[in-house]
């Protein structure tokens, strides 16, 4: 009888840790519901359609290669390996070589001071390859292709495949299946991209790269340029790189004991969540100029007209966009999707609460990689990486405190110190992130709300420093309280 009472009662969740979760939840929120599907109607409905090529290319190859490192994960883990890890080793090794290749020769080739994109992108102004439409290659307008962006993804899922590999082997010889906790090996790794992170942001504050550059070479200044941004890669790539290790080393903790209830679902996101909307939006990277020819010539009550908007009549669909109905309907069908797998998160959170966690945190890895491979141009790879940083950061930390066996549970009342703590906390973590993300500013989306120009306006990241400070004072002691929901 005692046992089915202890069963009936609901989990002590700490304050602390349940404002974590909420930190995350709101986060994914914000973007999927807010801030994508702002962002696709912005690209649809602008003048070019070359923004919306871009992000639909870079949207799509993250979520192949998510789905290409969970299905990596799933061959070596669920319940053992397919195939021998030495092979997913070599195959990593090789994905990695290839993707570290072709990133350093696009950004290193044909840079001149009037071509900053160097070879990064195809076709160019100049190509004409099988020309229709308009176009520069087939009907592809210039940029239509970031090689950049494929030689990232083949890096990055090179290295996750080599980690896990690595980590596969290491389980054949150990039966070990307990849950290890933060490593001190995970919690080096999170501790070294922070500090790099902070490190960045220092001297961002005090200048960005074109004033480095031209402290670093005077009188170079294209040049000067070129090798900011590289020190300023490598130190955020290696950050990136420690905070994915500490990721992926506590996401397998994570999930080695419970392999059998959550490797189903993590499947689930790669095959029918990444896997799918990935094909769908290479697939609109590929086909969106014959598509908008087609429905400009749509004749019935004036569809054409209504979905499509063309600059010139003699350049179609060169000069064509969607209009602002058309990018209202794409608009509300993202965000509805979205919503809806929301609500399929709180209503399964009680009884496939492993599901809605790991959904949650590999999510919030995801769009880590999204903010980083979205935003490759040079005048935002710098900022695009910190925010990745930042994010792998996120979902780490989520999956730390993810862990129910060593989770601190609430004891005490909350009280009224214990309501001001977690008002105090919320607050300053609200404020901080509009801190944070107001710090880098790319032209074709929304405004930053608060100030930021490197060397000059740094509004912004002194709200970032004030309320991270009041922010873990109050986290400190709402944790030390032990305050129970």
């Amino acid at each position: 009888m005692q046992q089915v009472q202890q069963r009936e009662l609901p989990e002590r969740i700490s304050w602390a840790r349940a404002i974590i979760f909420a930190v995350g939840f709101f986060f994914i929120a914000a973007i999927l519901i807010g801030q994508l599907p702002s962002y696709i109607y912005i690209q649809l409905t602008a003048s070019s359609l070359q923004g919306f090529e871009i992000g639909t290319l870079g949207l799509g190859v993250v979520c192949l290669a998510g789905f290409a490192v969970i299905e990596v994960i799933v061959l070596l883990f669920d319940p053992k390996p397919v195939l021998p890890p030495i092979l997913f080793t070599g195959a990593g090794a090789v994905l990695a070589v290839l993707g570290l290749i072709l990133s350093i020769v696009v950004t290193t080739t044909g840079c001149t001071p009037a071509n900053h994109d160097c070879n990064q992108y195809f076709p160019t102004a100049s190509t004409d390859l099988w020309s229709v439409w308009g176009g520069k290659f087939l009907w592809f307008q210039p940029k239509a292709l970031d090689l950049l962006t494929i030689g990232l993804a083949l890096l990055g899922v090179g290295v996750a495949t080599i980690f896990y590999s690595i980590l596969a082997r290491r389980e054949q010889h150990d039966s070990d299946r307990r849950d290890l906790g933060f490593t001190p090996g995970a919690r080096w790794m999170m501790i070294g991209s922070i500090l790099l992170l902070i490190v960045f942001l220092v001297a961002y504050t005090m200048n960005n790269e074109a004033g480095w550059g031209a402290k670093l070479l005077p009188g170079h200044p294209f040049a000067g340029l070129k090798l900011a941004t590289l020190l300023i890669s490598i130190v955020l790539g290696s950050a990136i790189f420690l905070a994915f290790g500490a990721f992926a080393l506590r996401l397998h903790y994570l999930m080695r004991p419970i392999r059998k209830k959550t490797m189903p679902a993590l499947y689930m996101i790669g095959a029918l969540g990444l896997a799918q909307l990935g094909a769908i939006l290479l697939l609109a990277w590929f086909f969106v100029y014959p598509l908008i020819a087609w429905v400009h010539g749509w004749t019935f009550i004036g569809l054409g007209s209504f979905l499509t908007l063309c600059s010139k009549a003699d350049q179609i669909p060169a000069s064509c966009s969607f209009s602002a109905d058309a990018g209202y309907l794409a608009d509300a069908i993202v965000t509805m999707n979205f919503f809806i797998l929301f609500m399929a998160g709180i209503w399964g959170w009680k009884s496939h609460r492993n599901i809605v966690v790991i959904t949650g945190v590999v999510l919030t890895a995801v769009l880590a990689f999204t903010a980083l491979l979205m935003h490759t141009a040079p005048d935002q790879l710098v900022q695009a990486m910190m925010l990745c940083v930042a994010i792998l950061v996120l979902a780490t930390i989520w999956a730390v405190i993810a862990r129910n066996e060593f989770a601190v549970i609430g004891e005490n009342n909350l009280g009224c110190l214990g309501m001001w703590l977690v008002v105090g906390t919320c607050l300053f973590i609200y404020i901080g992130a509009f801190g944070f993300f107001s710090i880098p500013s790319f032209a074709d989306e929304i405004e930053p709300n608060i100030t930021f120009a490197p060397g000059a306006s740094i509004d912004a990241f002194v709200v970032l420093i004030i309320t991270g400070i009041l922010a873990a004072v109050h986290f400190y002691f709402l944790t030390r309280n032990r305050y129970k929901v």
